[in-house]
């Protein structure tokens, strides 16, 4: 992996510029589908890396998977990205929010396992252990995707779209039967450090009477407490319950970010999302790209990114938000 970082680059450099991590990270956990212990070691990387997934327990094939849209192959409840020798890596996405939100653009993830550790159901470690590890600005100037024209995506009830704006912004709506959760929306900017003041603590959900269902398809067969909310009807059955009101709506729009990177850069836009997952997103995505005009890679000025999420990240930001 190339990893020419100047360490003579420090904090008082131009915002424009891709970042990296300053030292490498390590965590572990176990997989919310399944089940299975995994380590996790996210290292620096040099500018135009980009974000990679190397599968370390697979060294007899291409075990290198770049973090792109075009490589999802499954959304059933997570988003899951594989290459052409058959690599894969699951559960990506709290990761790829985090990354997002703090406004990391180059590094190599490697993993022992098929599926990402859940941590606790947020993307609250992740964003800590970045933070903690600290953001190196590197020498080439950062890229934004910006929209120029609207693009939907409608799938039954659910509905995605991208429409020009001048910040990222989420706008996020969410509807279910089971009285703890009910309807929920909300719409939120990504710059000043948002992503880590108000979502990155909130977790997975589901529904009680899904379980058995999931587990039979030898799906969430590591989810607990510890890692998801799980609400019946009216009752949220986890002990201490909501962390927010509005925690799933919430949730839904972490997910939604860490989707929209698989982008390859910042989007300049606003998202909207209807009833939406993993998989109507990725569509959208796909569909921005094959739509001639609906959108432009950019060099990214600094009135840019302090529009984009990770503008003004820190530590105390995060220890308010946790």
């Amino acid at each position: 992996m190339p990893n020419n970082i100047d360490p003579k680059i420090g904090r008082k450099t131009d915002s424009k510029l891709q970042t990296t991590l300053r030292r490498s990270i390590s965590m572990a956990g176990i997989g919310l589908h399944t089940g299975r212990p995994v380590r996790v070691v996210v290292r620096p990387a040099s500018a135009e890396y980009g974000i990679w997934f190397r599968r370390v327990d697979m060294r007899d094939c291409d075990n290198l998977i770049p973090a792109l849209y075009e490589n999802v192959c499954d959304t059933q409840l997570c988003t899951k990205i594989a290459n052409a020798a058959g690599a894969s890596v699951s559960t990506i996405e709290h990761l790829m929010a985090a990354f997002a939100g703090c406004g990391i653009t180059n590094v190599l993830v490697e993993v022992d396992g098929p599926e990402l550790p859940i941590m606790d159901g947020s993307a609250r470690r992740f964003v800590r252990e970045i933070i903690q590890a600290g953001i190196q600005h590197l020498r080439e100037p950062a890229r934004v995707l910006r929209i120029l024209a609207p693009v939907q995506v409608t799938i039954g009830e659910a509905v995605a779209a991208l429409v020009p704006a001048e910040t990222m912004e989420i706008d996020f709506s969410i509807e279910f039967s089971d009285a703890a959760i009910g309807a929920q929306s909300r719409r939120l900017g990504m710059a000043n450090g948002a992503f880590v003041h108000e979502l990155a603590d909130c977790r997975t959900f589901c529904r009680q009477s899904e379980v058995g269902v999931m587990q039979s398809n030898g799906l969430a067969l590591g989810g607990s407490f510890d890692n998801a909310i799980v609400v019946d009807g009216a009752k949220v059955l986890n002990p201490g319950g909501f962390r927010r009101v509005d925690e799933c709506v919430r949730h839904k729009m972490l997910d939604a970010l860490g989707d929209l990177s698989l982008a390859g850069a910042p989007i300049l836009g606003r998202y909207t999302g209807i009833r939406a997952g993993h998989g109507i997103t990725n569509a959208l995505l796909r569909k921005l790209f094959a739509t001639p005009g609906a959108f432009e890679m950019i060099e990214a000025t600094p009135a840019m990114m302090r529009q984009l999420p990770g503008a003004g990240v820190s530590l105390s930001d995060l220890r308010l938000a946790v």
